[in-house]
């Protein structure tokens, strides 16, 4: 290991495009996808476009400061241009602790799935997946996008592949179908529950979007940060609200009202059950399949972002130096080896499952990604005449900088209201609430005693 803490560079946009994509698209499409049409029928499409546009302005947002000032830490870094060294050791160190945790699930329900084919313990493929996926990680950068690439390219092409065999059984071009038309939605109505079920809708679907945000700490290392965060954010906006929305759509067009629901397992799936209105042989092992690559290549993901953030706040001071060192490739490798042990520490937990914790660690990522939205927005609103009165701001620009973005803190709020009408949203509030007190501590214990 060298002196060095520079990362590589190499990654180009379809890298930084599929990243995101592996990203955003995991377990939760295939399977959660029916708890917010089951509470909103077809009114489930509002929830998405609400929840889209909160995504698009944050990333647009996001897109400007990174395309004038990379890094790989990213919102973490602008949190301390904008708020003091506080705020970046804290929102670094949360989304490093919401990655690790994802991971662990990830890989979790990944080894289920795959130890149920071969009739072996999960320990074993989860162990020999996250061997892969260190190995990986310790590969240039150019390598790891590339390899992340096609991983990812597989998701995308199934996805692909079931909207156009949506399109043709709703058309009825099928052998054995007729056109569906509208009359699955006639039988209940656009809005069967009203606004409520659409707004209970809008917690189970808000999230459906995370994930896009790891292109803008990948665009440090890209050839071209601005060129490539700019092209690579808009593809992957488009992209994900047609995978989407045009998956809820055919759904909800294509099953009853009544048929749809929350998915424990692969059987469960509203995705299943169009495979089957197909006549599709091995339904349910082509959706586990799906969904075990899904959970795979995100968790990949994971590890790439988990180790770039907790470069960076090396470099920053606010994490153990050597965490900052580089081999002479500009890979990371000990943040590599210390977010893999720490994915498989909460591996190891959820295996565990001591009474309350888990649950609790659990909430608490659930609710992180809306402290991520706010620590960008205001990041925003306070660096933004930065940038324009210094001449920084490129040709990647948030669009009317003046309210758009308070619009965006406004939903987001709304969005804290709503998780406050209910049992399971206020716990989220609640752990989320506490995880930030300790990491906003420990921030401030740390900044004190080590000094930059």
């Amino acid at each position: 290991m060298s002196d060095n803490t520079s990362l590589g560079r190499g990654l180009q946009t379809r890298h930084l495009t599929m990243m995101g994509l592996g990203s955003a698209i995991g377990a939760g499409l295939f399977l959660g996808t029916g708890v917010g049409i089951a509470a909103a029928g077809p009114a489930v499409l509002l929830a998405y476009i609400i929840a889209g546009f909160i995504t698009v302005c944050v990333m647009q947002m996001l897109a400007e400061m990174v395309a004038a000032r990379p890094s790989s830490g990213a919102f973490s870094t602008y949190a301390e241009q904008a708020f003091g060294r506080w705020a970046g050791f804290a929102i670094g160190w949360l989304y490093w602790f919401m990655m690790v945790m994802i991971m662990a699930v990830e890989i979790t329900g990944a080894s289920a799935i795959i130890a149920s084919w071969f009739a072996i313990s999960p320990w074993i493929p989860a162990l020999i997946a996250i061997v892969v996926f260190t190995l990986i990680n310790f590969a240039a950068v150019k390598n790891y996008g590339e390899f992340e690439f096609w991983f990812a390219l597989i998701k995308v092409l199934v996805i692909v592949a079931f909207l156009a065999l949506g399109v043709a059984l709703w058309l009825g071009l099928l052998p054995g179908t007729s056109f569906v038309g509208l009359s699955q939605i006639r039988d209940v109505g656009f809005m069967p529950n009203g606004f409520g079920g659409v707004a209970t809708a809008l917690l189970a679907v808000a999230f459906a979007f995370g994930g896009i945000e790891l292109v803008t700490i990948a665009a440090a290392e890209s050839e071209d940060p601005e060129v490539a965060v700019h092209s690579a954010i808009k593809t992957i906006i488009w992209r994900i609200s047609v995978f989407y929305i045009g998956s809820v759509l055919l759904i909800v067009l294509l099953l009853p009202f009544d048929q749809i629901g929350g998915a424990n397992d692969a059987s469960e799936s509203p995705f299943t059950a169009v495979l089957r209105l197909a006549n599709i042989p091995g339904a349910v092992g082509i959706m586990e399949a799906v969904i075990a690559v899904a959970l795979l290549s995100a968790c990949n993901t994971q590890v790439y972002g988990s180790s770039r953030f907790l470069h960076s706040l090396a470099v920053r001071g606010d994490a153990p130096a050597s965490f900052a060192q580089t081999d002479p490739r500009g890979v990371p490798v000990r943040a590599v080896l210390v977010s893999v042990f720490f994915g498989l520490v909460a591996v190891g937990l959820q295996y565990w499952n001591p009474p309350g914790l888990l649950a609790f660690l659990l909430n608490a990522v659930g609710g992180c990604l809306i402290v991520i939205w706010f620590a960008i927005a205001f990041s925003f609103l306070r660096l933004h005449p930065q940038l324009v009165a210094r001449g920084e701001i490129t040709h990647v620009r948030m669009w009317a900088p003046s309210w758009l973005p308070w619009t965006t803190i406004a939903l987001i709020a709304g969005l804290v209201l709503l998780m406050l009408t209910n049992p399971d949203g206020r716990f989220q509030v609640l752990a989320v609430t506490v995880v930030v007190g300790v990491i906003c501590l420990a921030g401030a214990i740390w900044t004190r005693k080590t000094p930059r």
